[in-house]
């Protein structure tokens, strides 16, 4: 409430105090009366008459043109504290707002450490996934490498082997077809030898051998 209409309630609530005071001593006039015998009606009307206005009316009422007066004067005088309330609450207003500011960027520097330290553990911790595969990787296929040389190393052990064993079949191969051929050759110079003996033998006795002269008939 501003000081001129701390004014005008207070000068409001005086003409009102004013106004039941003189009510109030009318109705006591009236009480007084109608109790009274009707002979005393004169001395009641004297004693009204008599009865002093109210000391608060007839001290603090004022005329109407002063009244004016002074509630310009203080209307006018209440308008540089109002003045200096508004820019009072203005530079509280700006305080308030450069405060929220302060708190909305502090905030803002808050978050945005947050954020950087979580996305540096994220790739910290990509980076220590990644190299965890990485070595995984190479000690798998270093592994694979090694079972594929053992196994080329069996099987050139069982190529070594295998081709020792076929030399060895042809080997013996070799040795029973010479032998073979020795028996045939051998059979041979024997038959032929006994061709030779059988055909002296005809020759000196005369006689023809059957086979032959079966074989010219036929």
């Amino acid at each position: 409430m501003t000081l001129f209409q701390l004014v005008i309630s207070s000068e409001l609530r005086r003409h009102r105090s004013s106004r039941d005071f003189s009510v109030m001593a009318e109705e006591k006039a009236k009480k007084a009366t109608r109790a009274a015998p009707a002979v005393a009606g004169k001395d009641v009307a004297e004693e009204k008459a008599v009865l002093p206005p109210p000391p608060e009316a007839k001290d603090k009422t004022p005329p109407a043109g002063d009244e004016c007066k002074a509630l310009i004067i203080v209307e006018k005088v209440a308008e540089k504290p109002r003045a200096e309330k508004k820019k009072t609450h203005r530079g509280s207003l700006e305080r308030d707002v450069a405060l929220v500011k302060v708190e909305t960027e502090k905030r803002g520097s808050l978050i945005k450490a947050w954020e950087e330290n979580e996305k540096a553990k994220a790739e910290n911790k990509a980076a220590k996934k990644l190299s965890s595969i990485l070595a995984w990787e190479n000690t798998k296929k270093a592994t694979i490498d090694a079972q594929l040389k053992t196994k080329e190393l069996e099987l050139e052990k069982k190529k070594a082997e295998y081709a020792e064993k076929m030399k060895n079949k042809k080997a013996i191969a070799h040795r029973e077809a010479e032998e073979k051929r020795a028996m045939a050759v051998a059979r041979r110079g024997e038959e032929v030898l006994r061709a030779e003996e059988m055909a002296a033998k005809y020759r000196a006795t005369g006689l023809t051998p059957k086979k032959l002269l079966g074989c010219f008939g036929a």
